[in-house]
Protein backbone atom coordinates (compact mmCIF):
# COMPACT_ATOMS: atom_id res chain seq x y z
CA UNK A 1 0.00 0.00 0.00
CA UNK A 2 2.83 2.21 0.75
CA UNK A 3 3.82 2.64 -2.82
CA UNK A 4 0.37 3.19 -4.04
CA UNK A 5 -0.28 6.92 -4.98
CA UNK A 6 -3.89 6.26 -6.18
CA UNK A 7 -6.22 8.00 -3.45
CA UNK A 8 -8.65 5.47 -3.52
CA UNK A 9 -6.25 2.69 -1.84
CA UNK A 10 -6.12 3.63 1.84
CA UNK A 11 -5.85 7.38 3.24
CA UNK A 12 -2.95 9.92 3.12
CA UNK A 13 -2.47 8.94 6.83
CA UNK A 14 -1.67 5.41 5.83
CA UNK A 15 0.27 4.96 3.17
CA UNK A 16 2.84 7.59 5.17
CA UNK A 17 2.82 5.45 7.82
CA UNK A 18 3.43 2.26 5.33
CA UNK A 19 6.53 4.50 3.73
CA UNK A 20 7.73 4.96 7.65
CA UNK A 21 7.54 1.31 8.59
CA UNK A 22 8.89 0.16 5.50
CA UNK A 23 11.60 2.65 5.71
CA UNK A 24 11.24 4.13 2.28
CA UNK A 25 10.54 7.77 4.39
CA UNK A 26 13.08 8.87 7.03
CA UNK A 27 11.47 9.75 10.39
CA UNK A 28 13.05 13.37 9.86
CA UNK A 29 11.31 13.47 6.55
CA UNK A 30 7.81 12.74 7.80
CA UNK A 31 5.14 15.78 7.57
CA UNK A 32 4.49 18.02 10.14
CA UNK A 33 0.58 16.77 10.74
CA UNK A 34 1.80 13.51 10.75
CA UNK A 35 2.02 13.16 14.59
CA UNK A 36 -1.07 15.43 15.21
CA UNK A 37 -2.95 13.27 13.23
CA UNK A 38 -1.72 10.32 15.05
CA UNK A 39 -1.92 11.69 18.37
CA UNK A 40 -5.62 13.21 17.82
CA UNK A 41 -7.24 10.88 14.91
CA UNK A 42 -10.69 12.24 13.42
CA UNK A 43 -14.03 10.62 14.31
CA UNK A 44 -14.54 9.55 11.22
CA UNK A 45 -11.68 8.06 8.65
CA UNK A 46 -11.40 10.68 5.54
CA UNK A 47 -11.65 8.30 2.65
CA UNK A 48 -13.06 9.05 -1.30
CA UNK A 49 -15.90 6.70 -0.55
CA UNK A 50 -17.62 8.57 2.49
CA UNK A 51 -21.04 9.64 1.44
CA UNK A 52 -20.54 13.62 1.87
CA UNK A 53 -23.30 14.87 4.87
CA UNK A 54 -26.26 16.60 3.61
CA UNK A 55 -26.85 19.79 5.09
CA UNK A 56 -28.02 22.84 3.71
CA UNK A 57 -25.90 26.03 3.05
CA UNK A 58 -26.67 28.91 4.56
CA UNK A 59 -26.85 32.38 2.54
CA UNK A 60 -25.11 34.96 4.21
CA UNK A 61 -26.17 38.58 3.23
CA UNK A 62 -25.59 41.16 4.95
CA UNK A 63 -27.94 44.41 4.31
CA UNK A 64 -25.25 46.49 2.67
CA UNK A 65 -25.24 43.36 -0.08
CA UNK A 66 -28.59 43.72 -1.33
CA UNK A 67 -28.43 47.52 -1.93
CA UNK A 68 -24.72 47.08 -3.52
CA UNK A 69 -25.83 43.97 -5.85
CA UNK A 70 -29.37 46.56 -6.91
CA UNK A 71 -26.95 49.13 -7.73
CA UNK A 72 -24.61 46.90 -9.69
CA UNK A 73 -27.70 45.42 -11.50
CA UNK A 74 -28.97 48.60 -12.53
CA UNK A 75 -26.11 51.31 -12.88
CA UNK A 76 -22.64 49.58 -12.94
CA UNK A 77 -19.81 51.31 -11.88
CA UNK A 78 -17.34 52.48 -14.70
CA UNK A 79 -13.97 52.62 -12.91
CA UNK A 80 -10.77 51.64 -12.83
CA UNK A 81 -9.97 50.16 -9.15
CA UNK A 82 -6.12 49.92 -7.62
CA UNK A 83 -5.98 47.63 -5.13
CA UNK A 84 -3.30 49.29 -3.86
CA UNK A 85 -4.88 52.69 -3.06
CA UNK A 86 -6.45 52.00 -0.13
CA UNK A 87 -7.13 55.73 1.05
CA UNK A 88 -10.00 56.49 -1.73
CA UNK A 89 -13.04 54.78 -1.25
CA UNK A 90 -14.72 53.04 -4.58
CA UNK A 91 -17.84 54.29 -6.21
CA UNK A 92 -19.64 51.46 -4.58
CA UNK A 93 -18.35 52.23 -1.13
CA UNK A 94 -19.02 55.81 -1.85
CA UNK A 95 -22.58 54.49 -2.54
CA UNK A 96 -23.43 52.59 0.41
CA UNK A 97 -22.06 55.38 2.66
CA UNK A 98 -24.66 57.97 1.33
CA UNK A 99 -27.08 55.23 1.41
CA UNK A 100 -26.84 54.25 5.33
CA UNK A 101 -26.55 58.05 6.14
CA UNK A 102 -30.11 58.79 4.32
CA UNK A 103 -31.39 55.21 5.68
CA UNK A 104 -30.43 56.53 9.28
CA UNK A 105 -32.18 60.03 8.85
CA UNK A 106 -35.61 57.45 8.42
CA UNK A 107 -37.78 59.70 6.54
CA UNK A 108 -37.84 58.17 3.24
CA UNK A 109 -38.99 54.48 1.99
CA UNK A 110 -36.31 52.39 0.68
CA UNK A 111 -36.82 52.78 -3.05
CA UNK A 112 -36.76 56.62 -2.60
CA UNK A 113 -33.40 56.44 -0.20
CA UNK A 114 -31.55 54.29 -3.33
CA UNK A 115 -33.07 57.25 -6.06
CA UNK A 116 -31.53 60.04 -3.50
CA UNK A 117 -28.33 58.41 -3.01
CA UNK A 118 -27.60 57.72 -6.50
CA UNK A 119 -28.52 61.38 -7.07
CA UNK A 120 -26.32 62.60 -4.65
CA UNK A 121 -23.38 60.05 -5.92
CA UNK A 122 -23.51 61.39 -9.50
CA UNK A 123 -23.07 64.87 -7.90
CA UNK A 124 -20.34 63.73 -5.81
CA UNK A 125 -19.01 62.66 -8.76
CA UNK A 126 -19.44 65.55 -10.76
CA UNK A 127 -17.99 67.83 -8.29
CA UNK A 128 -15.09 65.81 -8.81
CA UNK A 129 -14.31 66.42 -12.47
CA UNK A 130 -15.19 69.93 -11.98
CA UNK A 131 -11.91 70.33 -9.64
CA UNK A 132 -9.05 71.93 -11.73
CA UNK A 133 -6.62 69.01 -12.30
CA UNK A 134 -4.01 72.52 -12.08
CA UNK A 135 -3.95 72.69 -8.45
CA UNK A 136 -3.28 68.81 -8.33
CA UNK A 137 -0.77 69.34 -11.25
CA UNK A 138 0.70 72.19 -9.43
CA UNK A 139 1.08 70.75 -6.08
CA UNK A 140 2.39 67.38 -7.26
CA UNK A 141 5.16 69.29 -9.24
CA UNK A 142 5.96 70.90 -6.07
CA UNK A 143 6.60 68.00 -4.28
CA UNK A 144 8.42 66.52 -7.21
CA UNK A 145 5.92 64.25 -7.79
CA UNK A 146 5.67 63.66 -11.79
CA UNK A 147 2.21 62.75 -13.60
CA UNK A 148 1.11 61.30 -17.03
CA UNK A 149 -0.48 65.14 -17.28
CA UNK A 150 2.81 66.51 -16.37
CA UNK A 151 4.75 64.41 -18.61
CA UNK A 152 2.28 65.05 -21.29
CA UNK A 153 2.28 68.43 -21.05
CA UNK A 154 6.03 68.93 -20.93
CA UNK A 155 6.78 66.64 -23.92
CA UNK A 156 4.27 68.83 -25.78
CA UNK A 157 6.18 72.11 -25.28
CA UNK A 158 9.25 70.30 -26.40
CA UNK A 159 7.56 69.88 -29.44
CA UNK A 160 6.38 73.19 -29.84
CA UNK A 161 9.83 74.85 -29.20
CA UNK A 162 11.47 72.08 -31.86
CA UNK A 163 9.10 73.39 -34.07
CA UNK A 164 10.11 77.02 -33.98
CA UNK A 165 13.58 75.98 -34.20
CA UNK A 166 14.84 76.76 -38.04
CA UNK A 167 15.71 73.33 -39.98
CA UNK A 168 18.76 72.42 -41.97
CA UNK A 169 17.16 73.55 -45.74
CA UNK A 170 20.44 72.43 -47.58
CA UNK A 171 22.39 69.23 -47.21
CA UNK A 172 25.42 69.29 -45.55
CA UNK A 173 27.25 66.34 -45.28
CA UNK A 174 27.43 64.60 -41.94
CA UNK A 175 30.58 62.55 -40.21
CA UNK A 176 32.80 63.20 -43.83
CA UNK A 177 30.22 60.88 -46.11
CA UNK A 178 28.34 61.62 -48.47
CA UNK A 179 24.96 59.82 -48.15
CA UNK A 180 23.98 61.34 -52.00
CA UNK A 181 27.17 59.28 -53.73
CA UNK A 182 26.04 55.70 -51.41
CA UNK A 183 22.70 55.52 -53.46
CA UNK A 184 24.17 56.15 -56.76
CA UNK A 185 23.32 53.91 -59.69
Amino acid sequence: MAQSRLEKIGTIFSRVQGLLRGGAMKTEDKPIWYDIYAAFPPKLEPRFDRPAVNMPVRNIFYAEDVVRAKLHKHNKPQETISLFDQKRATQSQQFIQIYEQLKSQGALDDQRIYETALDLLAEQRQQLRAEPVEENLEEDQASGKSTLLSDFREAGVQQQQLEKTPTRTKKEPSAGINIDSLFKD
